[in-house]
């Protein structure tokens, strides 16, 4: 029995490891919105539950070598964006729209938000799959039909196509700056 104690203790510590190894890695989906400036998109939408990662960057125009100064004078075709990397299995990608998005910024501003005017500005969901596509615009029929925000929402809806990540200063400019400029909210009503 003392010679098989070492082969014991082998598969032991062999079995513990296999019973407290690391689950497969939980599946993560990719959602790109805009909704006026980033920053309080990214503040409201780190509120959703089940958020792995949030990023500020440029979506929907054609270049990739964009960066702040090209994209405000409103002409390349970019919105100020959120990319958010989020764990379905906490959050569904229709209750990000219905209960963060469509809530946190008003989707009846064509092509500004409050103090911010321009297209790059605009409302807009850039869908990563095509499933996301068909979801997107269902919720969107659904804050219409609701009649809570009393006008036409005029949120754009198309395939994601370009996402340029933002300088460092803007990533999580409202934790580094906890009283800079924001005018995203999530609203007292609810879809």
């Amino acid at each position: 029995m003392t010679r098989m104690l070492p082969l014991l203790v082998s598969i032991v510590t062999a079995l513990a490891g296999v019973a407290h190894a690391d689950p497969a890695p939980a599946r993560r989906e990719v959602a790109i919105l805009a909704g006026g400036c980033f920053w309080g998109m990214e503040n409201v939408m780190r509120q959703a539950p089940g958020i792995v990662s949030i990023e500020v960057g440029y979506a929907g125009g054609q270049r990739t070598d964009v960066k702040y100064e090209d994209v405000e004078t409103g002409k390349t075709g970019h919105a100020e964006s959120v990319r958010i990397v989020f764990d379905p299995a906490r959050i569904s990608y229709a209750d990000l729209l219905l209960h963060y998005y469509f809530r946190g910024h008003d989707p009846t501003q064509l092509d500004h938000q409050n103090n911010d005017v321009g297209p790059q500005y605009r409302s807009e969901i850039f869908a990563t799959t095509p499933e996301q596509l068909k979801i997107a615009q269902a919720m969107k029929a659904v804050v219409q039909a609701s009649g809570k925000w009393g006008h036409p929402i005029v949120t754009r809806i198309e395939p994601a196509t370009t996402f340029v990540r933002a300088e460092d200063y803007h990533q999580d400019y409202l934790i580094k700056h906890p009283h800079g400029y924001n005018d995203h909210y999530l609203r007292d009503f609810d879809f």
